[in-house]
Parts: structure tokens; C-alpha cells; sequence
């Protein structure tokens, strides 16, 4: 190994970041409050008839959903008692609820280069002060449908909300997951969120068991990582994987995102049945995997229904 390189990853560890990759694929010594190594997230809860079919084939599956993403199309487009009806669901069926609010980057009418390749990768954060009012404005109004959990991918944003956070302007309880739409897949970077005030960080779909390594031995929140993902998003199905994901990673959730592409499925006018359909699917997936889990690696354990550490909503 070269000077420069020793020199550069000596400095990085002297900043709490490993100097290299975890290839070694440590065993995690962190866990849940509970003891447990993973857990199970479904996203794509956009209405509360797709709660209503998450809750249902959960119950007849018999596989415990510790936390779901809501409204990935946007809070927006649920009015109010819809919100509060979701919000209900989760607190009593014990399911941490996390809200994916508006307004977003691709909502705002001067934000049309993402649509192209180029424009995609300039990031997505908000543009201007006035769309970071609109998006705060649509937390405030999920927090009063009684929400407490929230999807962000805007630093800036995120050091505003937990400021708020930490002046009562928001409920102390209020959480907060960074989104794989953030962009980070490295230690330093995981890192940096937390020192933020972020609650759980969803890395880039792709990453590996060395690089997952190496963000856990970074930071201690929990990592949220795709089992599968739309065709988009590379379209890998890493069931076999997860065993060794929970080990390296933990605590970890373990999260389901089949289909062709998060636009595709997440257009606010796609119906209702076509969600409460794709959310069975998902739960069973999860169903899948943890049988998967309990056959290769019955060391590792998952949460009972309703943990006490999660965040509930408050309707």
C-alpha cells in the first residue's frame, strides 16, 4: 500500500470513518432495544385501504410488520381524515409509521430537468426557501393527523426539522428516516446524517456486505436495506443474502420494493385495488425472507408484533 493511501485512511479513522471497507464482514455487536437483529419495513402504504390490506394479509401470513413508509406518492394526495385513519391503524395495530409528505422536487414547475438523465443527477434536493415552507407545512399537517415518523432526503431540510425538533416545535417523539433518494452509500456519510439527528438511513439499494460493514461500524442507527427493488433500481432479490445482511448490519430493516419502477407504481393515479394488490405481495415477500431466515440463520432474530421502541402515531 502506498504513503499517501496509509496516510489517508489513518486520517479517515482518526474522524470515526473506516479506512477501508469492512471485507472482513465483522459480526455486528449492535442490535435493537429488544436484542433483535432485523426487522421488517413495507413501503408503499399510499392510502388507507392499502393499510386495511397490509394489516389483513399480515394477520393471515402471520409475519410481523414493525414499520411501514407511508404515502410514497406524497401525503399530499390523502386528504385529512384518510391521514388520521392511517394513523389510527398503525397505533392500533403497534406498526411505526413512516410518512413520505410533499412538496417535493418534482412537484415544483422549474425542477423539469430531473427528467432527464443528466438532470437526475443533480440531486433531489428542494429548490428554493418557499418549497421547503410547502414541505414542512405538509409534515405539520401529517403531525396533526397524529403522524410521528418522516421520510427526508434534504440535509438542509433535515438540520431545520430537528431544530424544530429540539425546540418543541415539532413532538419530541418526532423521527426522522433519510431516504435512499439522499444518496448515500459510505460510512462518512452516514455518519454526517446522524450527527444530524436522523433516526434510521436508507443506503443506495446496490450496496455491499463490505460497504454495509463498514457504515455500521460508523454510526449506530438503524440501516435500512432493500431485500428486493424495482427493475430501475437494478431489480436485485437479495433473499439469501439477508442472513448475512442482519449479521454484518444489525439492526437493521429489512425492506421490499418489487416492480418496475417507483414512478410507475407510485402515480398518485394508480387505484386503490392496484396498491391493496402490490402491498399483499409485499408482505408476502417479508413472509419469504423471514422463513428464509428462520431455516439458515435461526441465531438471528427478529422483533415480536409491536416492540416497544418504536414510535407510534398519536391520532
Amino acid at each position: 500500500m502506498s504513503e499517501t493511501l496509509m496516510k489517508i485512511r489513518d486520517f479517515m479513522e482518526t474522524q470515526g470513518v473506516p479506512g477501508r471497507d469492512a471485507w472482513d464482514l465483522p459480526t455486528s455487536s449492535k442490535s435493537f432495544a429488544d436484542g433483535a437483529h432485523y426487522r421488517i419495513e413495507i413501503a408503499g402504504v399510499e392510502r388507507a385501504s392499502t393499510m386495511e390490506a397490509l394489516i389483513e394479509e399480515a394477520r393471515k401470513r402471520d409475519v410481523p410488520i414493525h414499520r411501514v413508509i407511508a404515502a410514497v406518492g406524497g401525503s399530499t394526495y390523502c386528504d385529512f381524515e384518510e391521514l388520521k385513519a392511517m394513523a389510527r391503524m398503525g397505533r392500533d395495530e403497534k406498526i411505526e409509521v413512516i410518512m413520505t409528505v410533499g412538496h417535493r422536487k418534482g412537484w415544483d414547475p422549474g425542477s423539469k430537468e430531473i427528467s432527464t438523465g443528466e438532470g437526475a443527477m443533480q440531486g433531489f434536493r428542494l429548490r428554493g426557501s418557499d418549497n421547503i415552507a410547502y414541505h414542512i407545512a405538509d409534515i405539520m399537517r401529517s403531525i396533526e393527523a397524529g403522524h410521528r415518523g418522516f421520510l427526508v432526503y434534504d440535509e438542509g431540510v433535515l438540520s431545520i426539522l430537528s431544530k424544530m425538533r429540539g425546540q418543541g416545535i415539532l413532538p419530541p417523539e418526532t423521527i426522522f428516516k433519510f431516504s435512499v433518494f439522499g444518496g448515500y452509500c459510505n460510512a462518512a456519510g452516514a455518519r454526517l446524517i446522524e450527527s444530524m439527528g436522523v433516526n434510521s438511513m436508507n443506503p443506495l439499494s446496490d450496496v455491499s456486505l463490505p460497504i454495509l460493514g463498514g457504515i455500521r461500524r460508523a454510526v449506530d442507527i438503524p440501516l435500512d436495506i432493500y431485500l428486493i427493488i424495482v427493475d430501475s433500481f437494478g431489480g436485485m432479490f437479495r433473499a439469501y443474502e439477508a442472513p448475512e445482511i442482519a449479521r454484518v448490519a444489525s439492526p437493521c430493516y429489512f425492506k421490499f420494493e418489487p416492480g418496475t419502477s417507483e414512478g410507475d407504481i407510485y402515480k398518485p393515479w394508480i387505484t386503490e385495488d392496484f396498491h391493496a394488490g402490490l402491498i399483499r405481495q409485499k408482505v408476502k415477500l417479508a413472509g419469504i425472507v423471514m422463513e428464509i431466515m428462520q431455516r439458515h440463520a435461526p441465531e438471528l432474530k427478529t422483533s415480536p408484533k409491536g416492540p416497544a421502541d418504536l414510535v407510534l402515531p398519536r391520532p
